[in-house]
């Protein structure tokens, strides 16, 4: 296969060509948990190439890199992989990655002037992690008292799954999810927990399949003991120290 024609907006950016750290500076800064700020780390130019671009690019590459795990691509059975794999990656696991596919919520008036909290419990949390490139797996519950707006369910469970469609952190994950949840519906009183299984704990590493880790973002109201400890009975969950 003919190599893609390479230019300053890719593979030749100064961007690509990162400082190389040795196995065991990246293992240990894996290890760490590193995490540098709420937004998801993206270049200026991040969205300068259309999604068709992106996925013959990442199809030549991953190639390569299966090539150099020794794999046979004319095996019937591996030869579109690297295709299925850049597809993948920029139209499903990573797609929250883009900003034009953010949910557009709409909100709606109170007008049940219904002024307890809801709460939206066990949404699915498919994420990756962004230090081994490996799945995170679990529920997140999100929660919010109304300041006289108030969202379609579906929308809730929309925003967290943008927010986990992309290399993620669980700790930044939550937090987005939260930050956005103040900004569309309008009010401090949000609160955001998730508690998932990582695979780069489970299946690399220390090999632990059973334990899980929880987050947590309280805001407004759900800062007080009474009203985090109502969402705690709503959950399940009140026994934890969450």
């Amino acid at each position: 296969m003919n190599s893609l024609p390479t230019d300053d907006i890719h593979i030749n950016h100064p961007d690509f060509r990162q400082e190389v750290l040795t196995v065991e500076e990246a293992e240990e800064m894996g290890e760490a948990h590193v995490a540098t700020s709420l937004d998801t780390p993206l270049r200026e130019d991040a969205f300068d190439l259309d999604d068709s671009l992106k996925i013959e690019l990442i199809e030549e590459h991953f190639r390569e890199i299966m090539n150099i795990l020794g794999l046979d691509l004319a095996d019937d059975s591996l030869k579109g992989t690297p295709k299925r794999v850049a597809k993948m990656f920029v139209k499903e696991v990573f797609s929250g990655l883009n900003p034009k596919n953010k949910p557009k919520a709409t909100l709606f008036e109170n007008k049940y002037q219904y002024n307890q909290m809801l709460v939206e419990k066990d949404i699915t949390v498919h994420s990756y992690c962004e230090h081994h490139f490996v799945p995170i797996m679990g529920k997140a519950h999100v929660a919010y008292i109304s300041s006289g707006k108030v969202i379609g369910l579906s929308k809730l469970n929309r925003i967290v799954r943008y927010f986990a469609k992309r290399p993620q952190v669980q700790e930044r994950l939550t937090m987005q999810i939260a930050d956005e949840l103040k900004k569309v519906l309008q009010t401090e009183d949000v609160a955001v927990i998730i508690d998932a299984k990582h695979l780069c704990v489970s299946t690399r590493g220390v090999h632990d399949t059973d334990s899980s880790t929880v987050t947590s973002a309280y805001f407004g109201k759900f800062q007080e003991e009474a009203t985090r400890q109502e969402l705690l009975r709503y959950i399940g969950t009140l026994n934890a120290t969450i």
